[in-house]
C-alpha cells in the first residue's frame, strides 16, 4: 500500500502542524496532563484516518479486453436505461458505484481506447446516491471511442463530502485499461454508461473494485483493446 500523490502536501503540511503543537505543548505545559495527551492522540488520530483516504493499496488488476473493469471502488447504486444528452446523445445503459468515505478513492478507466471528450462542470453538493446528482452535482466527463469505433461516457460525480474532482483524462489520448483516470477527493460516485443491451455481471449493492472486479462484457464482437 501506498499514499497516493494527491495527498502527500496536504498530509505532510499537517503533519508538520500537529508536531508543532505537540512540541509548543510539551515545552509550555510540563508535564503534560490528561488534557494534552488526548488532543494528541486526537490530532494524529484525525491524521492517521486522513492518510487512509488516500492509500493505494497494490492490487493485480484484471486484463480483460472483453470486460469492462470498475472504475472505483465501492457499491453499485444503479442500474437503469436513460438517455445521455451530454456526448453519447443517444438511450445507454448507466451503471454507477457509490463510493463510500473509507473506499479507495482512485479512478481508473474501465476498458482501453481513445479519450475524445473532457469536461468539467460546476454544480451541487447533493447526495451522491441521488439519481439527479449525475446531472446537477460537480462533475468530469470523459468521453471514449474504443479501438472497434464503439462510444462510451465515464462521469465522476462530486456528493456531500466531496470537495474537489480531479481528472487526468486529456483529449486525443491513448488510454489503458485500469490506468488511472483520476481521484475524487472524499468519496461519491463514478457513473459508466453503456451500449443499450451491454450484459452486466453484477447486481444492485454488490461491492467492487477499481481495476479488478468485471462489472459488464463488451458487446458480442466488438472487444476493446
Amino acid at each position: 500500500m501506498y499514499i497516493h500523490k494527491e495527498g502527500h502536501r496536504l498530509l505532510i503540511v499537517l503533519f508538520l502542524i500537529f508536531a508543532a503543537i505537540t512540541v509548543a505543548m510539551i515545552m509550555m505545559n510540563h508535564p503534560l496532563n490528561f488534557f494534552n495527551y488526548l488532543l494528541i492522540v486526537m490530532m494524529f488520530g484525525f491524521w492517521i484516518a486522513l492518510a487512509s483516504f488516500f492509500r493505494i493499496p497494490r492490487r493485480i488488476f484484471t486484463e480483460d479486453s472483453e470486460q469492462y473493469i470498475s472504475p472505483a471502488d465501492g457499491t453499485i447504486c444503479t442500474i437503469e436505461q436513460t438517455y445521455e444528452k451530454e456526448y453519447l446523445n443517444s438511450e445507454c445503459l448507466m451503471v454507477s458505484v457509490f463510493m463510500y468515505g473509507t473506499d479507495v478513492h482512485v479512478n481508473r478507466y474501465p476498458v482501453g481506447g481513445t479519450v475524445e471528450y473532457v469536461k468539467y462542470h460546476k454544480g451541487n453538493y447533493f447526495v451522491a446516491s441521488y439519481p439527479k446528482s449525475s446531472i446537477m452535482n460537480e462533475r468530469a466527463s470523459i468521453g471514449m471511442v474504443l479501438d472497434n469505433g464503439q462510444k462510451i461516457l465515464i462521469r465522476q460525480v462530486a456528493g456531500v463530502m466531496a470537495r474537489r474532482i480531479v481528472c487526468y483524462a486529456r483529449e486525443g489520448e491513448r488510454v489503458k485499461q485500469n490506468q488511472e483516470l483520476g481521484f475524487i477527493k472524499f468519496g461519491s460516485r463514478v457513473d459508466l454508461f453503456l451500449p443499450v443491451g451491454t450484459e452486466v455481471n453484477v447486481g444492485l449493492q454488490d461491492v467492487v473494485r477499481n481495476g479488478v472486479t468485471p462489472i459488464a462484457k463488451v458487446s458480442s464482437g466488438e472487444q476493446a483493446q
